[in-house]
């Protein structure tokens, strides 16, 4: 498997890649790892004349999605940092995820997760904390491993089999880590018992020394779009607490795919 961030996927067909494609695959460029880039090396990835790079750059500059300085190459733009804010407060799921992480953190002593599921990547788009015990790595804009942890398998767990089978098919090598998913097969299997019991609880997949319990988050057509987690410590982590912990959160989940429907006055 390509290391992420240090080959991202770009398209080897690019000359059937219409102009807005190309133009959204210099975006794709950037990524944790590789967080500047000259233009000679967007050549070499993209498989792009000169001309044509400067052409597409021009339009991603005026537009203020990207940014160059001498020396520096060009890295990603300030209007990155207004569509973030106008994310915070458009996003059903951040909006009416928000307040519920808040009264989670509460009860809970931990870190509340909401992350959104899309291309083939779980991404946190916010994130609540009452414990400064507890640390997570994977803070808001940062994708979470796809095949380990609670936050992370529960969305797999209601993904259709085609989905399933195709990233399972692209990320292999990732899933073959948790050793008990080293078939497609039996990755169904653990999914479905995930699906089963409504929740995901894992220990240390992720972070050493912490609980994560996740619960599934639904848009209005009951499509999975993200998951709601708790990640607490798990020292003192009994049978009380597990109970507690699941109850809470299951429920908070239910209560935000709910918000995600119309209302419905008939």
């Amino acid at each position: 498997m390509e290391k992420k961030g240090k080959n991202p996927k770009i398209p080897t067909d690019n000359a059937r890649r219409t102009s807005p494609e190309k133009v959204i695959g210099i975006l794709d460029l950037f990524e944790e790892e590789h967080l500047r880039w000259t233009p000679e090396q967007m050549m070499e990835r993209l498989q792009c004349p000169r001309s044509t790079l400067y052409r597409y750059l021009r339009v991603l500059t005026t537009a203020g999605l990207v940014t160059s300085l001498p020396d520096t190459g060009y890295t990603l733009g300030p209007r990155i940092v207004e569509l973030d804010y106008m994310m915070r407060s458009s996003d059903p799921l951040i909006t009416n995820g928000r307040p519920l992480l808040q009264a989670l953190v509460k009860e809970i002593a931990g870190i509340g997760l909401l992350c959104r599921y899309y291309k083939d990547r779980v991404l946190c788009v916010h994130q609540e904390t009452s414990a400064s015990e507890i640390h997570s790595s994977y803070e808001r804009g940062r994708a979470m491993p796809i095949a380990v942890g609670a936050t992370s398998r529960v969305i797999l767990a209601h993904l259709n089999l085609p989905q399933l089978r195709q990233l399972y098919a692209q990320q292999s090598s990732e899933f073959s880590r948790k050793k008990i998913d080293k078939s497609l097969d039996e990755l169904q299997e653990n999914l479905r018992e995930i699906r089963k019991l409504g929740y995901c609880l894992s220990r240390g997949e992720v972070t050493p020394g912490v609980v994560g319990i996740a619960a599934p988050v639904f848009d209005s057509e009951d499509t999975i779009i993200g998951s709601l987690s708790m990640v607490v410590s798990e020292t003192g982590f009994n049978e009380r607490r597990r109970r507690i912990n699941i109850d809470r959160i299951t429920f908070s989940a239910r209560v935000l795919t709910n918000s995600m429907r119309p209302l419905d006055f008939a």
